[in-house]
């Protein structure tokens, strides 16, 4: 994000000598650019200015030499004509300027400084280097003023160095949206405050005419763009310059430096600090190549796939073909790459210390060529940056201008008189016309806008207003947005304009009213029931992420041709090792219980309301639609169409202990039973009968401890029981391990939606019986209690299993189950007739559908 440095704003806008931080960033979120962070002052407490006056190096036992300096830090702050300070560097001498933190002073880190004893003396202070006051990464030593831009006759020993150096100025961090790169430039920066207080401002990145026209001696730049990016051509603007005769020695005066450092950006030389200087200062990036190491004519094309380019930042990189570079070559084929197209440059090129002749750079690049290239390399630099957000194509040969004129002043260049312009933004410097109903911002906003307003706060950020016509008493207006907001293209871009300018503040915050309604809908209240009722039987809620891959379902022992493994595959995923959606709750919620095992955890009970992806086997692809325009009613049946079927199902887990041991005895396994109760309540909680069976091949449930729970019409709701041995040891759980997982959706669709009606309560009593019947062991109980059920009619009240015996009394391969019923009618006492007739059907029925025998 950028850094903001008040004295270099000041040079674009008038600002009160006495704006703070706080209120430079209190005014700029008026206008949409919100505070990121204020840096504070680097330094605080008695920085001065000292002289060296003596040296006197002292070896020492550990093999280090240190030297005792007295240094004249001024009149204020001697003691006795100087202070003695010991200092382990070498590179400066008796008469140097430099910089000395006195007792009191807190560098960065924090790093206090105070007089302290060592090697012998008492140091009263130290004398810093570069890297101490975090202005630079120079490991060379101390820093010698005069050697960093600083000329001796602007030195006084006793100087405020912080002021000097700029170390006690706050510096404001913005965050700027992606749609404003006009605002990663201290031009657009003023332009905003401007706009929020209303102080005069002044645009630098206007031509003055002083720019000079091209000539036919300029540095030949050729476009062979044989692939562009939507059409639009990689490049339509590259102005050169050159400036012969720089001093390479140069220093980067100490205003610029200090400029550049507080907006976060590092010294490296003249020639560079300059195009840094004006791409921060204008916002449009630029380049300076060694004019020697340059052949003519540069090139500009798409890459060759095979090419390499070794950047600025020592990385040799595969280059791609969507690539846009910059190339030269005596050939005048472009064979030699220079550089990533407004990324980055090439090490063959740059300038270094014997640079004498620079060709400067000033280009304008397509937007979303940059983006791309950038994203591919993994390369965001500052140039990147206001690349692909959009940069004035009117800059390049105001800002080229701006550095010839800085190298020639400070570098001690001359200016040569060949000038390149490759221009061929005809259409794109001029952005196209919008119309605008003076009456729109209104009407979206809310908030009552004059035309007058609407007009002025248009041609306050630069755009072109006519009026045209006159609509329905509406007039409307014909509005070119500035050549530096390529984000403005359509009427909604301008109304955000006028409320941002005019003061978000200004907007009511308005409430929307509820509507009436009957509160939550069946499915809300069956979700919430089932959730409850699961908690209120000491299941945890859990939630975890719908993404798997297919290890997953290999340890659920999936077989390859198992519905539940057609899952939808992400285009962009999360994690490599899990593109898909998940096909059923159980194998996400499984791995929840296995992390929670490894740690330790093991009487779990834990469940999950979620939705799972099912695609269809037939399903159609979706269609890829057009941007930017509305899609039709048959482009977005297709899309529908194309969308897989997302169910709501719950699933639960029980591991261990379902009940826990204590001195009331030994406590209870979890098991297959505790399951299929809590499927049945679930099924209970959304108002639908479920019929079990025995499911013996559904994995990852045991083949011969597996429900399948059905709706009275046959329609699979879902399953409960043990996990199947193999998964329970491939996930790690406890032996026994049980789960149930449930088709919510299918429920709720099944359930009549009509409120429940209270039975009523009959005034006569009860007749009880019981029942034990002798059945194979393959018979499910529920079975058996279906036979029960369908031989006691309407007089039964209520069916209780109640004992399950296995032994030899009843014989090999049988088991016994007893059943408590009871029998009562609304209007009358049994009879003793009436209760034997029920008997005898309830045998009959079980003998009938079951094969059961009364056991004597």
């Amino acid at each position: 994000m950028p850094l903001i440095v008040k004295d270099w704003l000041a040079d674009h806008v008038e600002v009160p000598a006495d704006l703070t931080a706080e209120q430079l960033a209190a005014d700029l979120v008026k206008v949409g650019l919100e505070e990121e962070a204020i840096h504070g002052a680097a330094v605080t407490g008695p920085l001065v200015v000292g002289r060296v006056l003596e040296m006197h190096p002292e070896p020492q036992k550990n093999g280090k030499t240190i030297n005792w300096c007295q240094v004249d830090v001024g009149p204020e702050h001697n003691i006795d004509g100087s202070r003695g300070i010991v200092c382990g560097a070498h590179n400066f001498a008796p008469g140097d300027l430099v910089a000395v933190a006195l007792p009191g002073t807190v560098l960065p880190g924090p790093f206090p400084i105070a007089a302290r004893k060592t090697y012998g003396h008492v140091s009263d202070g130290m004398i810093c280097s570069v890297r101490e006051l975090e202005i630079g990464d120079d490991h060379d030593g101390i820093m010698v003023l005069t050697r960093h831009g600083f000329a001796e006759e602007d030195l006084t020993p006793g100087q405020d160095a912080v002021a000097l150096l700029g170390l006690g100025e706050e510096v404001l961090e913005i965050n700027v949206t992606p749609d404003r790169g006009y605002a990663f430039s201290y031009r657009g920066v003023a332009r905003e405050y401007a706009h929020s207080t209303g102080a005069k401002f002044t645009d630098h990145g206007l031509a003055t005419g002083a720019e000079p026209a091209p000539t036919a001696d300029g540095f030949e730049v050729r476009v062979q763009d044989d692939a562009p990016v939507n059409g639009v051509v990689g490049c339509d603007r590259f102005v050169t310059r050159v400036v012969r005769g720089i001093d390479p020695s140069a220093p980067t005066p100490a205003w610029m430096r200090h400029r550049l450092e507080g907006s976060g950006m590092r010294s490296i030389s003249l020639a560079v600090d300059i195009t840094n200087y004006v791409m921060l200062d204008l916002g449009q990036p630029l380049h300076a190549y060694d004019l020697a190491k340059v052949s003519a004519p540069i090139v500009v094309r798409r890459a060759v796939p095979g090419e390499h380019l070794t950047t600025l930042d020592d990385t040799n990189r595969v280059l791609d073909a969507e690539d846009l570079l910059i190339t030269d070559s005596p050939d005048g084929a472009g064979s030699r790459v220079l550089g990533l197209a407004g990324v980055m440059g090439g090490a063959s090129s740059e300038v270094g210390g014997t640079t004498t002749d620079v060709l400067v750079e000033a280009a304008h690049f397509d937007q979303i060529t940059v983006a791309r290239t950038s994203r591919r390399h993994r390369l965001s630099s500052e140039a990147a940056k206001r690349f692909e957000r959009g940069v004035d194509p009117l800059l390049p040969p105001v800002a080229a201008q701006r550095v010839v004129d800085l190298l020639v002043e400070l570098g001690g260049g001359t200016a040569d008189t060949a000038v390149s312009d490759l221009d061929t933004t005809a259409e794109t410097a001029q952005q196209k016309p919008i119309q605008l109903k003076v009456t729109e911002p209104t009407r979206l906003s809310g908030v009552e806008y004059t035309p007058e307003q609407v007009r002025s706060t248009l041609e306050e950020i630069g755009a072109t207003v006519e009026a045209t016509s006159v609509v329905e008493p509406v007039e409307v207006l014909t509005v070119t947005p500035p050549t530096w907001r390529p984000d403005l293209t359509d009427p909604a871009d301008l109304v955000e304009e006028v409320v941002r300018i005019q003061g978000y503040d200004q907007v009511p915050s308005v409430l929307p009213s509820a509507p009436g309604g009957r509160g939550l809908t069946a499915e809300q209240r069956t979700r919430r029931s089932v959730a409850r009722a699961l908690a209120e039987t000491g299941f945890v809620e859990t939630l975890s992420y719908p993404f798997v891959g297919a290890a997953e379902y290999d340890a659920l022992g999936l077989p390859d041709d198992d519905p539940r493994r057609r899952s939808l595959r992400l285009v962009n995923p999360m994690a490599d090792d899990k593109p898909l959606m998940r096909s059923n709750l159980l194998v996400t919620l499984l791995d929840t219980v296995r992390r929670n095992v490894s740690r330790g955890i093991t009487d779990l009970a834990v469940y999950e309301i979620g939705l799972v992806t099912r695609p269809a086997a037939d399903a159609p692809a979706a269609p890829t639609l057009p941007g930017g325009v509305r899609p039709t009613p048959e482009q977005l049946a297709a899309l529908a169409a194309a969308v897989p079927d997302q169910p709501r199902r719950v699933a639960g887990v029980l591991t261990g202990k379902r009940e826990l041991a204590g001195w009331w005895g030994n406590g209870r396994a979890a098991g297959w039973a505790d399951a299929l109760a809590a499927a049945r309540l679930v099924a209970e909680r959304a108002g639908v009968d479920v019929v079990v069976s025995a499911d013996r091949d559904h994995m990852p449930w045991h083949p011969g401890r597996c429900a399948r729970l059905e709706l009275t019409d046959g329609t699979l709701v879902g399953h409960a029981g043990e996990l199947h041995p193999k998964v329970v040891e491939s996930l790690g759980l406890p032996a026994r391990a049980a789960a149930f997982e449930m088709d919510l959706s299918a429920l709720v669709a099944a359930a009549s939606g009509e409120p429940v009606v209270a039975a009523s309560v009959s005034a006569f009593p009860a007749a009880k019986e019981d029942f034990a019947f002798v059945v194979d062991g393959d018979v499910p109980a529920a079975a058996v209690r279906s036979a029960i059920v369908a031989g006691a009619g309407e007089l039964l009240e209520d069916l209780a299993l109640f004992d399950v015996f296995t032994g030899e009394q009843v014989g090999e391969g049988k088991k016994s189950l007893a059943y408590s019923v009871r029998l009562r009618a609304a209007d009358r006492t049994l009879s003793a007739k009436e209760v034997r007739a029920v008997r005898d059907a309830v045998v009959g029925s079980a003998a009938d559908k079951v094969g059961a025998v009364l056991r004597g």
